[in-house]
């Protein structure tokens, strides 16, 4: 029997890119297909943060962080909410996972030339009890050189396979169907996509120019979540969360699509877990868009005020930063798909960051000299072209101008400013009383004791209308879309599983695909940091098996 190459693997994102390296290096013969063209190599993980969830790492111990194997399982088993049958190879995952994330994921990266910013963040804080959802500590590393930095080494591992005549790079494949011979699936059918010399992220065509059938011993897929269609976002919105927001930003490319989960299911392969997914709160509209409806995520500080659409002031715990699923489900509750954040300059210049590679050029282009004079800038350049250029973002001397400008934004008259200023002034009046019964403000004292947000996170406490800190400003929030946290089930091998919970022949699959391992190894939430680290690790997991059941 003739095959192409020992494994086809579908998708050149992360996983993709980790899947072929642990390939190259046990000496098999690989085929990597991708529907987009070559410039587009890393998928998502190209515009990441490059955010990564490490447990007792040497950066946390420097900033005086004490966090333990125990503390991190409970943050993610409480987080999660495992209930559901389908949960239990997801469950092993996440101890598996966090086995990783506290043992050999970091030096393993540091081996191949991967740096981290010193100072961790505090993502996901939960606000709940001990076993509820939430970081207990700071837990967010940030790549050196953002996701970038992190796509590097497996991109430079794939392509010395490539010098070694051990892979064969195929992009502008587009994948149609998977079929068996003999009861294992070994070949892979598709189109041949016209070439394409798309900036990365834009719009690449999908005229096809011809098709193809390549064969191989073992498939790996590592196509992707759902994030760019938003089509299939709704069908799949999970009912607990109510009707899904008309209006949604992508986090995502369009060629983001889930398309290859339905031809994985078809053949065979269970898919679970479909109505879990992770979509962020905090979306702005890119000014300087680079593929459709493109929205980019704050990550904010603990400060600004969140008020819903009509001015009404979040409920505890939903402060910035603290429970992403918590925040959506109660914005669906509103019945309006908008929020805002009200806050002024000083708060804006200390506390905000905006999550992207292209969004932190300092970080991106490892220069040292560039952090430095972003941490003294009154405000960082990008989140200041928001201020001049975003269309959610209003920027005035007094309160009165301000409603107006928010009213204007949505073209709706929502928002009354005797209301806006209630809450304001009430919020106000606690950052002087020592004893405050506020507990946002509670939150803005607790993060300033850990001296990662003291330094470049929190500003200090201070009233949002004081005039010597304006000007203020008003960001109108809307929903993201951006992951999926269930996806095709595995076990511990990545291989794929059918509805029978039995191995599907020739099948694995790892990152978004797989629910970044398992199906679903997030539950119902993630504590951030782990979307990279998870294909990571179920790449290395896909490839290394493939690489074993080929040999």
């Amino acid at each position: 029997m003739t095959y192409d190459a020992d494994v086809i693997v579908i998708g050149a994102g992360l996983a993709g890119l980790v899947a072929t390296a642990e390939l190259v290096d046990a000496g098999r013969k690989v085929i990597l297909l991708d529907q987009e063209p070559e410039q587009s190599v890393g998928g998502q993980a190209h515009w990441s943060f490059g955010g990564l969830f490490f447990v007792d790492s040497p950066e946390q111990r420097r900033m005086r962080i004490k966090d333990s194997h125990a503390l991190a399982l409970q943050d993610w088993l409480g987080t999660a909410g495992f209930h559901r049958e389908e949960d239990a190879w997801p469950r092993r995952w996440a101890e598996a996972y966090v086995d990783f994330a506290a043992g050999e994921k970091r030096p393993w990266l540091h081996r191949q030339g991967v740096r981290f910013f010193p100072v961790v963040g505090w993502a996901e804080r939960g606000g709940y009890d001990a076993n509820g959802h939430g970081n207990s500590v700071p837990r967010f590393h940030i790549t050196w050189g953002t996701g970038p930095g992190l796509v590097a080494p497996f991109e430079r591992r794939v392509r010395e396979g490539v010098a070694r005549g051990l892979v064969r790079l195929a992009f502008r494949h587009r994948v149609t169907g998977l079929s068996a011979t003999a009861g294992a699936v070994d070949t892979v059918t598709g189109e041949i996509l016209e070439p394409s010399d798309a900036v990365r992220g834009t719009a690449s065509g999908r005229e096809a120019t011809g098709s193809f059938s390549l064969r191989a011993q073992a498939v790996i897929v590592t196509s992707g979540g759902i994030g760019g269609n938003h089509d299939l976002v709704r069908a799949q919105w999970p009912a607990r969360l109510g009707t899904p927001p008309e209006r949604m930003l992508s986090g995502v490319p369009a060629h983001v699509d889930g398309l290859m989960l339905g031809i994985a299911e078809a053949a065979g392969a269970s898919h679970i877990n479909k109505d879990r997914m992770w979509h962020y709160t905090e979306g702005i509209q890119n000014w300087d868009p680079i593929w459709a409806k493109h929205g980019i995520r704050i990550l904010p500080g603990p400060s600004p005020l969140w008020l819903d659409a009509t001015g009404k002031r979040l409920p505890v715990p939903l402060f910035p930063g603290f429970d992403t699923l918590g925040t959506l489900d109660h914005i669906m509750k509103t019945g309006h798909d908008h929020t805002w954040f009200v806050l002024n300059q000083r708060i804006i210049g200390k506390e905000f960051a905006l999550s992207g590679s292209e969004q932190n050029p300092d970080l991106t282009g490892k220069s040292v000299r560039d952090v430095i004079t972003r941490a003294r800038q009154a405000v960082p350049g990008p989140v200041k072209a928001f201020m001049d250029h975003g269309a959610d973002f209003v920027v005035e001397r007094d309160l009165s101008a301000l409603v107006r400008g928010m009213n204007a934004v949505t073209k709706e008259d929502l928002l009354d400013e005797a209301a806006v200023r209630r809450e304001i002034v009430a919020r106000d009046r606690e950052i002087a009383n020592p004893f405050t019964k506020d507990l946002q403000v509670t939150a803005i004292h607790g993060a300033r004791r850990y001296l990662g947000d003291k330094l470049i996170r929190t500003a200090a406490p201070h009233r949002i209308l004081d005039p010597g800190a304006g000007p203020l400003i008003a960001v109108r929030l809307s929903i993201l879309t951006r992951k999926s946290l269930g996806g095709l089930e595995t076990d511990l091998s990545s291989r794929v599983l059918t509805g029978t919970g039995e191995p599907l022949p020739g099948v694995y699959a790892a990152g978004e695909a797989a629910g970044f391992g398992g199906g679903g190894v997030h539950g119902y939430r993630a504590l951030e940091g782990t979307f990279l680290g998870g294909c990571i690790f179920s790449g290395r997991a896909a490839g290394r098996a493939a690489a074993r059941a080929v040999g």
